[in-house]
């Protein structure tokens, strides 16, 4: 099973709209962007999944694993369980909307995590809470506009500009770098109103399943924290399955 990891959710860092970069010329060929972040949405966004992952954190004096498992349903919900560590183990993780809270088993407490707490990393990693709360598709939260041609993992790929459209995104803009046959993003460029790159996101593989492209492994950084980055590796991962609405509620994380 491949647990996911509420893709990585970010959320509310910006107040206001970015500002749209100047406009350029697409590549001859070039499909409108909106046709292509549709296509990623729709390969990306799946009915219900349930997924397991492995998370390295590669920090500046050492590095650590976490593992978790994820119950998604939609781009609305979501529930995750850690399971490695044992200090980690038994701390969940639940998301619905724009709602997040966390239970830790040493404290018994279920803490609601907003405002600037959405800032703060998960597990000292290289991911925020916002991170882990921005499951919107991307289509919904940013216009986008063709801007080249490149090549990832020797995969041809269009490049795309994306600017928040009411800036309530995580970030007021980004670069991605998407497959022109898988409609993957392979690559990300995530940046602040200012336009001072925060994080980089950069997949190391990929792999079919169930007639969808996955990042099975996948690089993210803090670029404005020290340290190598945090490794995602997705170990299983099952689409269109059975989850009871009950998971996805509040008593669920003290059970």
């Amino acid at each position: 099973m491949i647990r996911a990891i509420p893709w990585l959710a970010l959320v509310l860092s910006v107040s206001s709209p970015a500002a749209a970069p100047p406009r350029v010329q697409a590549p001859a060929g070039a499909p409108p962007a909106s046709v292509i972040l549709n296509r990623v949405d729709a390969n990306a966004i799946a009915g219900n999944k349930v997924l397991v992952a492995d998370m390295v954190i590669r920090g500046r004096r050492d590095t650590r694993s976490v593992k978790s498992e994820s119950w998604i349903q939609g781009a609305e919900k979501a529930f995750t369980e850690y399971l490695e560590p044992a200090r980690e183990k038994g701390t969940k993780m639940l998301k619905l909307d724009d709602q997040l809270w966390t239970y830790s088993p040493d404290t018994d407490r279920t803490i609601a995590i907003s405002g600037h707490m959405l800032r703060q990393s998960v597990m000292g990693s290289d991911l925020s809470y916002e991170d882990m709360m921005e499951d919107r598709r991307l289509r919904q939260a940013y216009d986008a506009t063709v801007s080249g041609e490149d090549a990832v993992l020797d995969r041809p790929c269009w490049v795309l500009d994306l600017v928040s459209k009411n800036g309530d995104a995580a970030y007021a803009s980004r670069k991605a770098w998407v497959d022109k046959e898988r409609f993957l993003v392979l690559k990300e460029e995530r940046f602040a109103k200012s336009g001072k790159l925060l994080k980089t996101f950069e997949v190391r593989s990929a792999a079919l399943v169930q007639g969808r492209w996955i990042a099975s492994e996948a690089v993210f950084r803090d670029v404005l924290k020290q340290g190598e980055g945090t490794v995602f590796k997705i170990e299983t991962v099952e689409f269109d399955q059975t989850i009871p609405e009950s998971l996805f509620t509040k008593a669920s994380l003290r059970k």
